[in-house]
């Protein structure tokens, strides 16, 4: 065989391991995510197999499906893959031949959606252990009767043993935060059984004992059995990391040849699947334990973004094999990357978790940072039959994204940016506490932009000075979006719009007053409040207020939740429903449900009421009559991911 020599610390990474008979090249393995690429009915499709395939072929050892239904009646998203009968086999071979051409290997994850089900028109009403279901359902599940568990239990086996006629290297069974059937079972929180189910755990184990003792039966002793467990539910009344312990070992007895450690629950938010500001590895302590306690492979799984901890996770054996999710949706190169010692070109994963919410909300899987993640890509990009030479102005994420499309195309690219670095508000972004990730996609988008050699002019304001002296065939503008500012709070001494204060263009008094409570009012909140809310003398006091019923009403994600918990815990006053009506030189005056408040002894006021696009350009190339097109902020302000994708979109047909 061919020896690789590594130029840099990864020996352990690139370890092979076995799972009962089967070999795995690394210790890299991808986690299961939804992709929403299946049909309506549950059939691989052309896009499903070319999303798992690319990750095959970006060098990752072996591949968990997204989550692979057993049974017709309940379906866990809008598009859920399936093995519910014969039918679906052929599509399952066609994909396990794409990703087996790479050397890596394919396992679906088998689950029964239970009370997580979508309840879809024409649902019957959901199922589970007991009459428990999660806080958010509009109605209660109905408990499973003894023959219908039965009968669930062959259906898992026989979804197995049809993964297995599909030539798929194994199954993953899904038992994990306290979520879908069978993690149902196992957890204390949904469980309330009294019967040979129900109980400790040597009873709410054995619903998941039955579906692996089928499987094996029915797919033959070498047939690989992973099984997903929570260590610990981090719940109060929840699974404890003493019950996970015991569930791993009841797990190998009954024929598991390896244990996936994750932790929390779905409903948690941000317990099970870790936003930015936790800790990364965020399930490895659980994962220590449990290997303690086994001796099939145990992996673990939870914010594995960055390859030194990966390495370093095997090196301390923690864990023998590392899960990896999001970093392979933002970039299918990652193990690639660090084989071949490039880990600076990978593109970083900013732990937003809008690949999540997209599956929930969109047609398929979307990502931040990587816009091409369907067949038609950055790397299909076809090279233009007509070379242009395209200016683009601003050196922002669309701007930089835009430069590298073009670049691929073979047109003859200048970058225009009127200040010193390119990033554009990307750089701010990374400011607040728990954003550095933010920091790490500039870095990664300047040095790429950097690498596509074109002509870039910092410290160039674009006039029609400019624009008379060279000649350009197109134009973006890419210019981004400024700050609002009030007037209304031009007579306060000591006022400016909130990102002031990350820049260090102002510092904050004592008693601050920040309008808006939006993304960007909260953030600053959170950065400027005491870390500590222990009514200390220094301690600033903090009020945000807010027009709306709610703050940051356009975001659901963990990241969310992690920094409004930060900011209750700091003691930032939040007042909603109000509107600001009145700013003088030291107090602040709301509306609230009809009475004027006074804020007095107010030293700073922050604005965060939104931006504006920057469109002051567009009247200069209209008048000297020239062809552009607007992208991003400059467009309509929004999301680092919008301006992104809207510079691709445009590009890659330009």
């Amino acid at each position: 065989g061919v020896i690789i020599l590594f130029k840099n610390n990864y020996k352990k990474l690139f370890q092979p391991i076995s799972i009962n008979k089967m070999v795995v090249k690394n210790r890299v393995f991808m986690t299961p995510m939804s992709t929403n690429f299946a049909t309506v009915d549950g059939y691989v499709t052309d896009e499903m197999i070319h999303h798992y395939a690319r990750r095959a072929k970006g060098g990752v050892g072996l591949i968990i499906s997204e989550v692979v239904m057993i049974e017709p009646t309940y379906k866990y998203i809008a598009h859920t893959a399936s093995l519910q009968d014969d039918s679906y086999i052929e599509g399952w071979q066609k994909l396990a031949n794409e990703v087996h051409k790479y050397g890596a290997k394919i396992v679906p994850q088998l689950l029964h959606p239970s009370y997580m089900a979508l309840p879809l028109p024409g649902t019957p009403q959901l199922v589970g252990p007991s009459e428990v279901g999660p806080y958010y359902a509009k109605e209660p599940p109905r408990p499973l009767t003894i023959p219908e568990i039965h009968e669930l239990v062959e259906m898992f086996g026989d979804g197995a043993k049809r993964a297995k006629k599909a030539g798929l290297d194994g199954v993953e069974i899904h038992a994990a935060h306290a979520h879908a059937l069978i993690g149902g079972f196992l957890s204390p929180l949904y469980n309330k059984l009294i019967d040979e189910y129900g109980g400790d755990i040597t009873h709410r184990i054995r619903l998941l004992l039955e579906v692996i003792e089928n499987v094996r039966t029915k797919c033959g002793p070498d047939f690989p059995i992973i099984v997903r467990i929570s260590g610990d539910d981090y719940e109060d009344g929840g699974q404890s990391l003493h019950e996970g312990c015991y569930i791993a070992r009841k797990v190998e007895e009954a024929g598991a040849n390896m244990i996936h450690v994750s932790g929390g629950t779905t409903i948690h938010r941000g317990s099970s699947i870790t936003p930015p500001g936790t800790p990364q590895a965020s399930h490895v302590n659980s994962a220590r334990e449990i290997k303690k306690c086994v001796s099939i492979p145990v992996a673990t799984v939870g914010r594995l973004n960055e390859p030194w901890l990966l390495e370093e996770i095997l090196q301390r054996d923690l864990a023998d094999i590392c899960m990896v999710g999001r970093s392979l949706l933002c970039d299918p190169d990652f193990v690639n990357k660090i084989m071949i010692d490039q880990e600076d070109d990978i593109r970083p994963c900013i732990g937003c978790l809008g690949c999540l919410s997209s599956t929930m909300l969109k047609d398929h899987v979307e990502c931040a940072i990587n816009p091409a993640l369907t067949i038609e890509n950055e790397e299909t990009i076809k090279e233009a039959a007509n070379k242009k030479d395209i200016l683009i102005i601003g050196g922002g994420p669309a701007g930089m994204e835009a430069a590298y499309v073009l670049s691929k195309r073979g047109h003859n690219i200048t970058l225009a940016e009127k200040s010193d670095r390119l990033g554009g508000t990307m750089i701010v972004a990374g400011y607040p506490i728990a954003k550095q990730h933010f920091a790490q996609a500039t870095k990664y988008l300047v040095k790429r932009t950097y690498d596509c050699n074109i002509n870039i002019e910092l410290n160039t304001c674009v006039n029609e000075a400019y624009l008379s002296q060279h000649h350009f065939d197109h134009i973006l503008v890419c210019c981004g979006a400024k700050p609002i500012e009030l007037d209304i709070c031009k007579n306060h001494p000591h006022s400016g719009v909130a990102q002031y204060i990350l820049l260090g263009k102002m510092w904050a008094g004592k008693n601050v007053v920040i309008i808006g409570g939006g993304s960007v009012g909260c953030e600053v909140a959170d950065f400027i409040a005491p870390l500590v809310n222990d009514r200390h003398p220094n301690n600033k006091k903090i009020t945000v207020i807010e027009m709306k019923s709610n703050i940051i009403t356009d975001d659901t994600s963990p990241s969310r939740s992690v920094l409004v918990q930060r900011m209750a815990k700091k003691g930032v006053n939040i007042i909603t429903d109000a509107k600001v009506i009145d700013v003088n030189e030291t107090s602040v005056t709301y509306l609230k449900d009809g009475k004027e408040i006074i804020l007095n002894d107010v030293d700073t006021v922050l604005q965060a009421v939104g931006y504006q696009s920057d469109k002051a350009i567009i009247d200069v190339l209209d008048k000297m009559n020239l062809s552009y097109n607007v992208l991003g902020d400059s467009n309509h302000p929004g999301k680092i991911k919008n301006a992104i994708s809207d510079a691709y979109q445009i590009c890659k047909d330009l």
